[in-house]
């Protein structure tokens, strides 16, 4: 999941499009008729012209005279019976629908309904909304992407897309222009050329000290982690089943992991480094700890660095 400013959503969802055609071809190659699937797909778009929940999308459809019939398939750990359609050859549930979609058109979240999320056309959504095509969008979102994560490789590029490296390499090599090639500490990478000046001048007094939130974008940016973990600790910040530990930054570096509890007695913070932390960092991590607590409308803060 992505969270986006809404005047960057076409660059995003326009450039990384060719993820989206990766479900369209699958969908393609099993329904017996394309031109029933085209409009199915045109169908659910002229649906979500407005926030619709699920269920909504699948009665929506369903009046349209589609049939849907209910089975397990409620997503990634959830067995819950959703509605399906019926097709010639595919019968896609309608949560599989949104990603089909995004081949066609930009949807993005509406406002939740109690627990249920709602899906909604950009254009009927976004304010002021500029939609783009992806040969325009596809440099836009390389340059933004290496300005957050630079230094970074294809294969990051790749990885943080959701793109097949081939489809990845044809954008990559578009910017070669506007690229520069790095060494840092044995590890060839790539940043912006207009960035490198500032990244060759760069200094800092240090230690810098973060608390880093569950699935942070920051931990996110490359395939390899080793840009930001050593892989001694890899597996306490990368976690099975796709979960990222909340992380203590040190100067870009993770130096462990930390945890808190927010109750009526105020809030609790546990770090867990890898390594004895010096005193400095340690007195940062407390200050930064309580910043949190200010954030979070809790004045007393007790933190514990074990």
């Amino acid at each position: 999941m992505f969270l986006l400013p809404s005047d960057q959503l076409a660059i995003f969802a326009r450039g990384t499009s060719r993820r989206s055609e990766y479900n369209l071809a699958w969908a393609y190659s099993r329904a017996a008729s394309r031109q029933q699937l085209d409009r199915l797909l045109d169908d659910t778009l002229e649906i979500l012209d407005m926030p619709r929940m699920r269920s909504e999308l699948a009665e929506g459809l369903k009046a349209r005279g589609y049939r849907l019939k209910s089975k397990a398939g409620g997503g990634w750990g959830d067995s819950r019976a959703v509605p399906h359609v019926e097709l010639d050859g595919i019968s896609p549930s309608v949560g599989f629908l949104l990603h089909l979609v995004d081949a066609r058109g930009v949807i993005c979240s509406g406002p939740n309904e109690g627990n249920e999320s709602t899906y909604v056309r950009a254009e009927r959504w976004v304010p002021n909304w500029k939609d783009t095509t992806p040969e325009q969008a596809e440099p836009k979102l390389l340059d933004k992407y290496l300005g957050a994560f630079g230094p970074a490789t294809l294969a990051d590029f790749a990885l943080w897309t959701g793109m097949y490296v081939r489809d990845a390499k044809a954008i990559w090599s578009r910017a070669a222009d506007r690229t520069a090639h790095v060494d840092v500490e044995g590890w060839k990478a790539v940043v912006l050329g207009s960035d490198l000046p500032e990244l060759q001048e760069a200094a800092s007094d240090g230690p810098e000290v973060r608390l880093l939130p569950f699935f942070d974008s920051f931990v996110l940016g490359h395939r390899s982690h080793r840009n930001i973990v050593d892989e001694k600790n890899h597996k306490k910040v990368y976690r099975a089943q796709g979960w990222v530990s909340p992380v203590l930054l040190v100067d870009g570096r993770a130096r462990g992991v930390w945890s808190h509890v927010q109750g009526k007695r105020g809030l609790e913070v546990h770090v867990t480094p890898f390594t004895r932390l010096p005193s400095k960092v340690s007195s940062q991590v407390r200050e930064v700890a309580r910043d949190l607590g200010r954030f979070l409308g809790s004045p007393e803060v007790k933190t514990t660095i074990a």
